[in-house]
């Protein structure tokens, strides 16, 4: 019996996706936090970093922009500590990179919800909102606190790299992309000539 065609509502659809876009959707959630670990670390590590500097020229004292995170929960004190400290500094470094994952997680959401957004835009969101939310949304007991040790200037600069930290891995991801794709054509023009004339060698031999 001769089977009809089915009409195009009724046919199978097709599952096939880009390999980029299966691994997201199976990750899901579970591969945003996972990269956020690694967004989050790099964009704690580089605004640390700066806050550092900042502090150490402004305030006198390389630690005084971290430990003024402590503040969290020892209060105003905190933003005058000066000295290198398990007490202000570690706690401040651990609260601020606490903060730092939390808002890779949102940036890792925005790239699984819109992967064609570039990595720097996604950070310069992320970290203006950090700021929105850091100055003018919670209490001033749960601001970072190190706009006491390094002035206005510094503070742009931090948000400016935490921002830089959060798009880092994938700026170096997508260079290694575009830089590997050039080659890998380069070795398939290579390969399939010679590939090629094995062919006709082969057919060539095969002949009476």
């Amino acid at each position: 019996m001769t089977r009809l065609p089915q009409p195009a509502h009724h046919r199978p659809a097709d599952h096939s996706a880009a390999p980029g876009h299966q691994h997201a959707q199976a990750g899901g959630w579970r591969a945003v936090l996972l990269r956020a670990l690694g967004s989050g670390s790099v964009a704690s590590i580089a605004s640390t970093l700066l806050v550092s500097a900042h502090s150490r020229q402004r305030a006198g004292s390389v630690p005084a922009g971290t430990n003024a995170a402590s503040q969290w929960v020892w209060g105003r004190p905190a933003r005058h500590a000066d000295e290198w400290s398990l007490r202000h500094t570690l706690l401040g470094y651990a609260i601020h990179h606490a903060s730092s994952l939390m808002w890779a997680a949102g940036y890792e959401a925005w790239g699984r919800k819109r992967p064609a957004d570039p990595p720097l835009l996604r950070g310069a969101g992320m970290a203006a909102l950090a700021y929105v939310v850091d100055y003018h949304v919670v209490p001033r007991r749960l601001s970072p606190g190190f706009e006491n040790r390094i002035g206005g200037a510094g503070v742009a600069a931090a948000y400016a790299s935490f921002a830089l930290g959060l798009a880092l891995c994938d700026l170096v991801a997508a260079r290694r992309h575009r830089s590997g794709t050039p080659r890998a054509q380069h070795r398939a023009e290579l390969v399939q000539p010679r590939r090629n004339a094995q062919q006709q060698r082969r057919q060539q031999r095969g002949q009476p």
